[in-house]
């Protein structure tokens, strides 16, 4: 009976660590992307928590010509971040690219709360590549506002991805909270 038990045990012991390794072998079978536009640091700081948190590669959106501190001036209805986020139109041109955006499942999308929604260089960068099957998640930093429509947006920029509505983040957000966070899209 004894023996009995122990085989029984040890089937079951088996069984358990096969299913938790095959867990563990999905999670890592995803081949992740961190994308971010920061204009401060704000949020290449969280972006580049997120991704070591996470395992993920890591890609600054950098912008073709860089934003002065005249340009991010929000006050000035004539500064350059003003202007483009007044026209929903507005496309600034991105100075290099993802290298192979085709081997991501998940992209993780960062960037800093422009008039309650994602800047327009952000748009430029989902319209750049073929989000089609990808799962693409937004993430922000903020003082205070939320990410409005910032994943609607992004959403009709890339129809075929799966866009979910993202999360505002402050600047001093550990990394053992931006993982706990972005697990639900590991599993």
């Amino acid at each position: 009976m004894k023996r009995l038990l122990s085989i029984v045990v040890a089937v079951m012991a088996f069984f358990t660590s096969f299913n938790t390794q095959a867990e563990e072998n999905k999670m890592t079978e995803n081949k992740i992307l961190v994308a971010y536009f920061s204009a401060t640091g704000t949020t290449a700081g969280v972006a580049e928590k997120l991704a070591s948190a996470i395992g993920a590669d890591l890609f600054e959106i950098k912008p073709k010509q860089p934003y002065t501190e005249a340009d991010l001036d929000w006050r000035n209805k004539q500064s350059r971040s003003s202007i483009e986020m007044d026209n929903p139109d507005a496309r600034p041109e991105i100075a290099t690219k993802v290298t192979d955006m085709n081997k991501y499942d998940i992209v993780f999308v960062g960037f800093p709360i422009w008039w309650y929604r994602e800047p327009s260089i952000i748009d430029t960068f989902m319209e750049s590549y073929d989000f089609a099957g990808k799962t693409v998640v937004p993430f922000a930093t903020s003082g205070g506002s939320g990410m409005g429509k910032s994943g609607e947006i992004m959403q009709k920029l890339a129809p075929k991805a799966k866009v979910f509505a993202g999360k505002r983040f402050s600047s001093g957000v550990s990394s053992e909270e931006l993982k706990s966070w972005a697990d639900e899209w590991l599993k």
